[in-house]
This record gives structure tokens, sequence and C-alpha cells, in this order.
């Protein structure tokens, strides 16, 4: 058998590889690597990352190997290595500007805007006047119970098409400025956050892109995380302090403070929202990141898909040792989670949903059979709830069979 020392140089050419601009972040064991410009990061064990910016900083891929082996004490495939960071888009192309130069210099070409005030947000003077506000708000419905928000507030009104479509506009501006938090908490580390409008079925929705945030330390990483949530509590003690201002002597509200005690309730079911950590809302990258995880969502469903094969006694699908070792691990017991947080969505409709429902559904029921009183006026706005609410699952319906159409055309 041939002694490796000797074939090292032998094996790999003398060549040295342009890179694109890597950053190089340790954590524990592993590290962290990226490039920043297109952000695309890659976990890698401390040495494959030490090889790879062996390599970055000019050694040949002869050298680097050679090195490898001396440091380690075993040899390193490299010709493999170096295939899979150009797959990974690490290498530049023969011709390709190098653009911002060496590993982890800090990106210049591009600033970063909103920086100034993302800091002034969420700054120490920032927290005090939030927790007053929060601490406010908490005093305000211990000294009135009738201001803790339930399924009641949405109604304040009885015209119910009023209540839906005020609902759904109100709504939109709200679920923006919970957007906006994260990406101006990312913005204030510098980051290139960005906030674009997406669409899930008939919904419009407002997505915020956080590049490069798996670059930063894992302790920085919280703020911009946690940034919509703190937001939305923000929001439902500013709407109830609203009201609280606005109640009357005599406990009734105007329209201003029963509308925004109907978004506060609303607020509320977006926060139990959060709390759906499967569908990998904020709480579940707050989880990944305290704990972390490299992809612990896909790993859990195999791993439960996999449980749920062995019930029925067939073969598992998928090989374990594919999956991150620290996934590995924790997904033993989030897996159970999920099946746990279905249980929490249930009862969560159960509790703000259902009851909804239902009161609608019954009053639409009996005003059209003639018993609800209010004469045409209420029977065109059953009318008018009704068309809503079937227009709503029409148009959902008719979305999910285009996309399926257009799925199996590309198929």
């Amino acid at each position: 058998m041939p002694d490796p020392t000797q074939s090292a140089e032998a094996a790999v050419p003398e060549q040295r590889l342009a890179f694109q601009r890597l950053t190089f972040l340790p954590e524990g064991d592993e590290v962290t690597v990226g490039v920043p410009d297109r952000d695309t990061y890659v976990v890698l064990p401390a040495d494959g990352a030490a090889l790879l910016r062996r390599l970055a900083e000019g050694s040949s891929c002869a050298a680097a190997a050679q090195w490898y082996l001396e440091e380690y004490g075993e040899p390193v495939d490299v010709a493999d290595f170096v295939a899979d960071l150009d797959e990974l888009g690490f290498l530049r192309a023969p011709g390709e500007d190098e653009g911002h130069g060496g590993p982890d210099e800090a990106r210049q070409d591009v600033p970063v805007r909103w920086r100034r005030l993302g800091r002034a947000v969420f700054s120490p003077v920032g927290a005090v006047l939030y927790l007053a506000l929060v601490a406010a708000w908490v005093a305000a419905m211990v000294r009135t119970p009738a201001l803790v928000p339930n399924y009641h507030h949405l109604f304040f009104t009885r015209y119910l098409s009023v209540v839906m479509v005020s609902m759904f506009v109100a709504q939109m501006p709200l679920v923006l400025l919970h957007e906006a938090a994260h990406a101006l908490a990312g913005r204030r580390l510098g980051l290139h956050s960005r906030l674009s409008i997406g669409r899930r079925l008939h919904y419009l929705v407002f997505l915020t892109t956080l590049d490069g945030l798996v670059s930063v330390p894992r302790r920085k990483r919280f703020l911009p995380i946690l940034a919509g949530v703190l937001t939305d509590v923000a929001v439902l003690a500013a709407l109830t302090l609203v009201a609280a201002v606005t109640r009357r002597g005599d406990g009734s509200l105007p329209l201003v403070g029963a509308v925004a005690l109907a978004m506060a309730y609303l607020t509320v079911l977006r926060l139990l929202w959060q709390c759906w950590f499967f569908l990998q809302t904020d709480v579940y990258f707050l989880v990944v990141t305290v704990l972390g995880c490299v992809d612990l969502q896909t790993t859990a469903k195999q791993m439960l898909g996999d449980r749920c094969r062995a019930l029925w006694g067939r073969a598992p699908r998928h090989d374990p040792e594919r999956w991150h070792p620290r996934d590995r691990r924790v997904a033993r017991w989030y897996s159970l989670m999920i099946v746990a947080g279905y249980g929490f969505l249930l009862g969560t409709l159960a509790y703000g949903l259902v009851p909804t429902a239902y009161k609608v559904f019954a009053t639409v029921v009996d005003r059209l059979s003639g018993h609800g009183g209010g004469g045409t006026a209420a029977i065109t706005d059953s009318a008018l709830v009704l068309l809503l609410s079937i227009g709503e699952i029409a148009v959902a319906f008719g979305l999910y069979l285009r996309e399926r159409r257009a799925r199996r055309r590309t198929d």
C-alpha cells in the first residue's frame, strides 16, 4: 500500500482557486461559512472550514491537501471537496470580477439603509419605553377587566359585512408592521434585509428576507427573530390603551375604542398563531437558533414519518446518517412536539375562531329566516356576508386548482 504522505502532492494538481467573498463564523465544533453577496451558507466541521480557509487564502489544491494530512493525520479528497464548493457557488467563474476581496472583509459597496433608525428603535431607550407601554397595558386590564380582548369585541357594529371588510383592511398594516420590524432589526445589524409582498392562496402576505442572519453570532440573532412578536405585543398594548382612554363613564365605548379592541383581539390571534411552530413561524426559528440546529423541521418530519411507518411494519425511507447530528438529537422529542402542536392549533381554533364563526352563522340564519329583525338592511347585510364567505372559498379553491394544474405541467 502506498504511503499517503507521498501521494498527496501527486494526487491533486497544483491549482489555485478563485473564491467569492467568504465569511467564517465559528460556533462550537462547527463553522458557518457563506457567500453573503449571494446569501448562500453551509455548516462545516472545523477541519473542513480550516481547509476551505487555506484554499481561499491562496494555497494550491496540492499544498492544501498536504497541509490537511500533516495537520489532521489523514488524507482528504480535495477534488471532491472543491466540486462541492463549486456547486455551492463559492468559486468564481473564469473572468468573474473578484468583487469584495478576501474572506471576512466587510461589505462596502451597498450601504445599509435605515440602519440608524433600527439602532434608535431597538435601543436601551426604546426598551424602556416598550416596558412602560406594556406595564400601562397590564395595569389598564387589571383595573378594567372588560378591556381584556375576547371575541365579543369583534362585533363593534351590527352589520357583519362591515366587520368582515374592516377587519381585513385594518389588519394589513399591522401585518406589514410585524414584518417591517424583522427587517428593521436586521438592518440594525448591517444586514441587507428585504421586505416583499407575496401570496398564500388568495391572501396577500408580507415576507421578510434576512440576508446573512446566520453569519452573525447567535446571540445577535434573537432580536431580529423576535422583533415581529415584540411589535405585535406593543400593538396589542397600544390598541387596548386607546380603548381605555376613550371608554365612557358608563363603560360604553365610542366607535374608535370599539374598533381598537376588535383589532386587539385579532392581534391576540396572530400571537397565538406564532405558537404553531410546526408551520415554521417566528417561535420555530427561535427554537432552532437557541438549540443550534440546522434543518430541524425537515429532520423531525422525516423521523416522524419513519416512526409511523415502523408502527405499520414498514421499512424507514430515510437514512439517519444524512441528518445533522444535532438535528437528530433534538428531533427525537421535537417530532412529538409537532404532533402536540396540531393539538394546540385545534385548541386555538376552538378558542378564537369557532365561537366567532358560530355567532356570525347563527345571526345570518336568524336574520334570513325573518326572526332576527332589522328589516331590509339586516337581510341585505346577511346576504352580503354569505356572498363574501362563499366567494372567499371559491377564490381559494380556484387558485388551488390553477396552481395544481401548473405543477402538473412542470412535472
